[in-house]
């Protein structure tokens, strides 16, 4: 039997998928359980990266015309109660304030005193109290289109967590726009779907799909649900965001009218959209290896790491002073407009340790530079998207000359990769007991990893929906909306069918 080559992660992803994911967390140093039940703390590393998301996706809102503003953390709980699917949909998500101070027990301890007339929903989403916002705020046909985002915090109690994927607090943006017309607020909720596609492929790297949900996938209270699914290295869907056309719902609930422009009074069609720190562990499970995080150059909080090679005090001062001349070269540089993020790492560890540390991390570029770098005028560089030892020697002058271009290829292939694995899991079913089959864990010391997304024919009843969940707990991830009509038999139940649904396990 041929050994294993030695990694940085253990166990393996073939191993134990859902403890590698939580180690390459734990090794990237992006991420810990906090005492709070279900709460994470984001360390500096993971925070870097969703500043990087929130800093380019609200570039983008600004320049679809949209203006970010601030609403109250605390809900009312009768502002719930006015749209009844939502609250159906959110009741047992939600944490629920009832006193207003605490005050000494008597006994050395605290008790909460000074019970609220009416209880306080800690925000798992914002329409209704929002609402309650655009209800003032609009009068009049000329006071729309009303184009908000908010980046906030959000609070659904979760029994089972896991680190960026699922915990009790997570933070999130959400859009929430009101329009004159049906037609307007269904363009703005395409709209903002091809916004998140677009990002995530451009930025991190990550394929995905996108469509409508199913009726019982679907938003509490909405009309329609669109979403966007990746595909992590399980095979699981994850669903990376989603985008709600409201209807009137909403608008209903919270009393959300407008002068038309022929004198009626008539209630305003809203939208909501989102997207969540889950894609931060969208990122780790598209791109890490078994080496930890690997980061696409334009999400990563750094391009480049320096680390100096030298035995002595007079090697290290000569590398310093080469390494001075090297960052100003650097500092003339831009990468996707900005400067690049780069990082010499002087700290006193050997350079073995510092190198691993950095690729657990997932920076794109290491460059190792010594005195046989500074006299070749040199640096010896590794990247993320190869091997560890897979580390050439290049010359400052070409290295510096490239690196915008060397940065592009790394994101590229790093997309190409993922893209590769979610097109050969990607397949077409339309027997039933080949779908089963499809579902059905293959190895039982592994049974995390099989599967994948099945394009398979449906024929629109809820039950045969139902009966796939029940049975493999694979649920129908969206309407793929690339239009394609193929007669067919849906493959439950063999009726008639019109088009392929995406069906998967998910997170």
């Amino acid at each position: 039997m041929a050994k294993q080559k030695r990694t940085a992660i253990t166990p393996r992803r073939e191993e134990d998928y859902p403890t590698w994911y939580q180690e390459v967390v734990k090794a990237a140093e992006m991420a810990e359980n906090s005492e709070v039940r279900g709460c994470m703390v984001i360390k500096p590393w993971g925070y870097t990266i969703w500043e990087g998301i929130q800093k380019n996706l609200d570039v983008m809102f600004k320049e679809s015309g949209h203006e970010n503003a601030y609403f109250p953390l605390f809900i009312p709980k009768s502002f719930f109660e006015k749209e009844a699917k939502h609250v159906e949909g959110f009741a047992k998500e939600c944490a629920v304030v009832t006193h207003t101070r605490l005050e000494d027990d008597g006994k050395g301890g605290l008790k909460p005193a000074g019970k609220l007339t009416e209880e306080l929903i800690v925000r798992p989403t914002s329409e209704t109290i929002i609402g309650a916002s655009f209800s003032k705020w609009i009068n009049s046909y000329r006071d729309l289109p009303l184009l908000i985002n908010q980046w906030a915090n959000v609070v659904r109690w979760e029994m089972r967590t896991r680190l960026f994927l699922r915990t009790t607090e997570f933070l999130w943006q959400e859009g929430h726009t009101a329009h004159a017309t049906k037609e307007e607020a269904v363009k703005e909720t395409a709209k903002m779907l091809r916004i998140y596609t677009d990002f995530t492929k451009r930025y991190l790297a990550i394929p995905t799909v996108s469509g409508e949900k199913t009726e019982s996938e679907k938003f509490p209270g909405a009309v329609s649900t669109y979403t966007f699914e990746a595909m992590m290295q399980d095979k699981k869907a994850l669903q990376a965001g989603t985008s709600h056309f409201l209807g009137l719902n909403f608008a209903k609930a919270s009393n959300i009218k407008f002068q038309s422009k022929d004198g009626k009074e008539e209630y305003a069609w809203t939208t909501s959209w989102g997207v969540t720190t889950r894609l931060i562990g969208a990122l780790v499970m598209t791109h890490s290896d078994d080496d930890g995080l690997v980061l696409p150059p334009m999400i990563s909080p750094l391009h480049l790491v320096i680390i100096p090679i030298y035995r002595d005090k007079e090697e290290e001062n000569k590398v310093a002073a080469f390494i001075e001349k090297f960052i100003f070269e650097l500092d003339t540089l831009r990468y996707d407009e900005q400067k690049i993020r780069y990082k010499v790492d002087n700290r006193d560890m050997r350079g073995g340790e510092k190198l691993w540390e950095w690729i657990k991390k997932g920076v794109p570029i290491r460059l190792e530079i010594g005195p046989r770098d500074i006299e070749n005028n040199s640096v010896f560089m590794g990247r993320r998207d190869k091997q560890p030892k897979d580390k050439t020697g290049i010359k400052v002058t070409q290295f510096v000359n490239q690196l915008p271009s060397i940065l592009d290829d790394i994101q590229q292939n790093i997309y190409n990769k993922a893209m590769k694995f979610l097109n050969s899991n990607s397949i077409n079913i339309d027997d039933k007991d080949e779908f089963y089959q499809f579902f059905t864990p293959k190895n039982i010391n592994n049974p995390e990893i099989h599967g994948g997304f099945a394009l398979s024919h449906w024929c629109g009843d809820p039950q045969c929906e139902k009966n796939i969940k029940d049975d493999l707990k694979v649920t129908i991830r969206c309407i793929p909306d690339n239009g394609n009509q193929e007669e067919g038999k849906c493959v439950y139940c063999g009726k008639t069918s019109k088009k392929r649904v995406i069906f998967a396990k998910a997170y």
